[in-house]
């Protein structure tokens, strides 16, 4: 028969000649999160999470929804994107509401695709590989946007491209898949690297400029109307290839997927490749504590090494920057090439402040 017996505030139980570990308290954080849903799923973050005495219960939702949404009974917030976070944070202010803001890393939008169109963009000098040693066949590709959105401001086909001769016969136009860009924080991040590219390298600022050239950009832009979770489901199945050439991802979603590969096979998949646009655009998720108790979450994930250790073993660039030699280090130890860094002079697309990218979301598509 067991019996509970309590020692100075602690609980434990004892059967029978036996002295169990003590019942731990455990706080249970609710939060509403956005394609960073997969991080708390995963076993080894929840076990690190539970011997701190925490516990993530967590509904998911596009960015967009997360930033416009109730937050009555959440703890906290973890939109992938800064715009989603920017206007989270300004309506706290703006309400007099509590928040405070976490930055424990970022990711890189990416063009995933596959190896015969990224060589087919190569033939027409719009996709050059990035150097693989001792005669690998290369992972990474980087993508000049300028030449890319041309081709389907052309409304070329990759059948135009010659797709055919690398075996394939596709005559869908080339274009970039997103998700819906009611919702997904990707397909935003996209909107603005295309308004980047095609506004002379320099975001939009004024709201009027903005909508035209929303306008003028929205036939670049092809949305699945799925949540991007979706499009990452549809890129690594078996015929993935059959559907969309180039999806709009995220890198620590491709990299997590090669360490996977990689445990699975015993070498990495050669077929699937990452497209990086030249100016590169950062994804960068923010964990906001609405309430002093998720604070202790977000610290932890800035500042504890077991997290930080398995924050990069799922793909992610630790903030701050510079630390992310350790994503190198650890691709490199698995066996699994790692991209090119970025130059630090190198030009970085940036978004346009949220509300004028409300305002261009609003003028090429009608969100609920």
């Amino acid at each position: 028969m067991a019996m509970a017996l309590t020692v100075t505030g602690t609980v434990w139980l004892t059967m029978t000649g036996h002295l169990l570990l003590p019942f731990e308290q455990v706080t249970t954080l609710r939060g509403r999160l956005a394609s960073i849903s997969d991080f708390f799923e995963d076993p080894q973050v929840t076990r690190i999470l539970r011997r701190h005495g925490l516990r993530v219960e967590a509904s998911t939702a596009g960015s967009r929804e997360v930033a416009t949404g109730s937050l009555n009974g959440l703890d906290f917030v973890f939109p992938s994107g800064k715009s989603a976070a920017d206007q989270i944070i300004d309506a706290r202010e703006e309400a007099k509401e509590y928040s405070r803001n976490f930055h424990p890393f970022v990711s890189p939008l990416v063009l995933a695709s596959f190896r015969e169109y990224a060589e087919t963009l190569h033939d027409r000098d719009v996709a050059y590989p990035q150097g693989a040693s001792g005669g690998e066949q290369a992972l990474y590709y980087t993508l000049d946007m300028d030449k890319f959105l041309s081709l389907t401001q052309q409304h070329l086909s990759w059948h135009d491209l010659q797709i055919g001769k690398y075996g394939f016969d596709n005559h869908s136009l080339v274009a970039a898949q997103t998700s819906d860009i009611c919702q997904s924080n990707s397909a935003d991040s996209y909107l603005g690297l295309v308004a980047f590219t095609e506004n002379h390298n320099a975001p939009p600022i004024e709201s009027k400029s903005a909508r035209v050239l929303a306008r003028s950009i929205s036939s670049l832009l092809l949305s699945l109307g799925s949540a991007s979770d979706s499009l990452y489901t549809y890129y690594v199945d078996r015929n993935g290839i059959n559907r969309d050439p180039i999806a709009v991802l995220y890198e620590h979603q491709y990299l997590a997927y090669q360490a996977e590969y990689r445990a699975a096979h015993g070498t990495v998949d050669t077929e699937r490749v990452l497209l990086y646009p030249r100016f590169p655009m950062m994804s960068e998720p923010h964990f906001i504590a609405l309430n002093h108790k998720a604070d202790r979450l977000g610290e932890l994930l800035e500042t504890d090494p077991e997290l930080r250790r398995r924050e990069t073993q799922l793909g992610y660039q630790l903030v701050p920057s510079g630390s992310d030699d350790a994503l190198a280090e650890y691709l490199n130890g698995q066996g699994i090439p790692a991209p090119q860094p970025s130059s630090r002079e190198q030009t970085v697309a940036r978004m346009p402040d949220w509300q004028v990218l409300e305002q261009m979301i609003a003028t090429i598509k009608k969100c609920p």
